[in-house]
């Protein structure tokens, strides 16, 4: 099966449904204080390689983004229970009903940034905080300051005979636009990492001013059984760059739809899986912070993640230079 004889099928990203939320708000006027009580989740997506999540939840005042609370970390569960109370007390009424309440609903993290699985924003003044009011929402996928930065059509093939996995970049639509020209001059890397190693590097073509990229190039990857649930796939767009660094466009990065493309691929060898990925914004690091034991370790059914280590070997070059050893 060739990679575009799926095309017709994908029509999109795959639409991630991100489970919903349980709380409760209310305003004591005689103490001046806006009660918040995060009770519970329900149905949150897998975001960890093992099939579930640990997932807390942050709260803001919105317009207010500089003091935020947090509940506790719920470990490996889909369907927590915090019930936590949160009070902002000496706050007067005519202030609260200016602001909005802000949930985020987050997958913790050890090794990296914690993954964000969802969001819910309620203006206070749509409520009657007289009486203490409990609700249900619907997660909806948490926004980017940064825009959308376009979606990429990826193919999947496992041979288990071959021991191969052979994935095919087929194309991309509405990448954002990195040059000053409004346009962009995209090519796409893939890693093939086993645990926290760099084994092997494919990358497609630069397809100059486009943002709408047809590739079709396919890349197999020797993949022994033996070491399958190690083997990480990492996907990165970038923007070519002939005067400086270039520039990363979005990655694929781990979630409910990455999960679920691997499965279907594991679940038909032989066969050509394609889905469409939305892209993801490169979340700034801190060079200091990036070490080898930071990177997280990535199991292959949730296995396209972002590429760190060429940060790495970026800034260990400059300390290198900077900092010669003396002999």
């Amino acid at each position: 099966m060739s990679p575009g004889s799926e095309e017709d099928d994908h029509e999109g990203p795959v639409c991630e449904k991100l489970g919903r939320i349980q709380f409760s708000v209310g305003y004591s006027f005689q103490d001046s204080t806006l009660t918040v009580k995060i009770l519970k989740g329900q149905d949150l997506p897998a975001k960890d390689f093992s099939g579930t999540s640990d997932p807390f939840v942050k709260l803001y005042l919105l317009p207010d983004k500089k003091h935020k609370l947090e509940t506790k970390v719920k470990r490996k569960n889909l369907n927590p229970h915090w019930n936590e109370t949160f009070l902002f007390e000496g706050f007067p009424y005519e202030k609260v009903v200016q602001r909005t309440l802000y949930l985020q609903v987050l997958d913790y993290d050890r090794f990296s940034r914690n993954d964000p699985i969802g969001e819910v924003s309620i203006p206070l003044n749509k409520l009657d905080l007289a009486n203490m009011q409990t609700f249900w929402k619907e997660l909806k996928p948490c926004s980017d300051g940064s825009g959308s930065r376009g979606d990429l059509l990826v193919s999947l093939c496992y041979n288990p005979t071959a021991n191969t996995i052979t994935v095919s970049i087929i194309k991309a639509r509405n990448l954002k636009a990195m040059d000053i020209g409004g346009t962009s001059d995209p090519y796409v890397k893939v890693w093939l990492m086993h645990k926290d190693k760099r084994v092997e590097k494919k990358k497609t073509v630069v397809m100059k001013r486009c943002l709408n990229p047809v590739f079709n190039e396919s890349f197999p990857f020797d993949v022994p059984a033996h070491v399958l649930r190690e083997t990480t796939i990492i996907i990165t767009v970038m923007d070519k760059d002939r005067l400086s660094r270039n520039d990363v466009i979005g990655k694929v990065s781990p979630g409910p739809a990455e999960v679920k493309h691997w499965k279907d691929m594991m679940g038909r060898p032989r066969n050509a899986v394609a889905q469409w990925h939305a892209l993801k914004a490169f979340p700034p690091q801190n060079p200091a912070s990036l070490c080898p034991q930071h990177i997280p370790l990535l199991l292959p059914n949730c296995s396209l993640w972002l590429e760190i280590m060429s940060v790495i070997s970026l800034f260990s070059g400059l300390f290198d230079i900077l900092c010669p050893q003396s002999l």
